[in-house]
């Protein structure tokens, strides 16, 4: 049974930071790309930042320099590391992956506010 659970989120002030995982069960994350979206209040879901099964990453514009995402194959766990945040990082962040079907976890609250 494949299972996606997000976790780390939080509270953070601007400029600060948050590290989300991502644990994996029910298939090996290095076999497959992994990623992360999010989805601010009244937006549509956005990607992120995607990790290969190679283990090459992407992000998109609006994290780059800012986020790093990884993964741990030893503890089947994907990482986002999230620096110099901003207000309109304020989101539920979700990972994905694409195996048979899309997968996606349930997601975890990050809001970024003084």
């Amino acid at each position: 049974q494949v299972q996606l659970v997000e976790s780390g989120g939080g509270l953070v002030q601007p400029g600060g930071s948050l590290r989300l995982s991502c644990a994996a069960s029910g298939f090996t994350i290095s076999m497959y790309g992994m990623r992360w979206y999010r989805q601010a209040p009244g937006k549509e879901r956005e990607f992120i930042a995607g990790i290969s099964s190679e283990g090459s990453t992407n992000y998109a514009d609006s994290v780059k320099g800012r986020f790093t995402i990884s993964r741990d194959n030893a503890k089947n766990t994907m990482y986002l590391q999230m620096n110099s945040l901003k207000p309109e990082d304020t989101a539920v962040y979700f990972c994905n992956t694409l195996l048979t079907r899309m997968y996606w976890g349930e997601g975890t609250q990050v809001t970024v506010s003084s």
